[in-house]
């Protein structure tokens, strides 16, 4: 069973940056693409970024140039480094393999204040 533990959100003033972290367990780590996704309230859960086994990375037109994905294939772990974070940035941040498993984590919530 797929265990996705996701941390680092928080309250950060519009320009400023966070980290967010993804711990995944009960996969083999090291041969899945994994994304992080976010959901603003009242929309659709919208995929951001994407990392491939390989660390080939991909991004949402939205967020290119400002969020970083990386991973960490020793320590099971998967970040998003998030700079420059606008008002729209502002949502519940899920990580979930690529394409998106049926089961998520809590997510970890990003609040951007103008």
């Amino acid at each position: 069973q797929v265990h996705l533990v996701e941390s680092g959100g928080g309250l950060v003033q519009a320009g400023g940056s966070l980290r967010l972290s993804c711990e995944a367990s009960g996969i083999i780590f090291g041969f899945t693409t994994f994304a992080w996704y976010r959901q603003a309230p009242g929309k659709q859960r919208e995929l951001v970024a994407q990392i491939t086994s390989g660390g080939t990375t991909d991004y949402a037109n939205s967020v290119k140039g400002r969020f970083t994905i990386s991973r960490d294939n020793a320590k099971n772990t998967v970040d998003l480094q998030m700079n420059s974070l606008k008002d729209e940035d502002a949502a519940v941040y899920y990580c979930n393999v690529f394409p998106a498993l049926r089961s998520w984590g809590r997510g970890t919530q990003v609040t951007v204040s103008s």
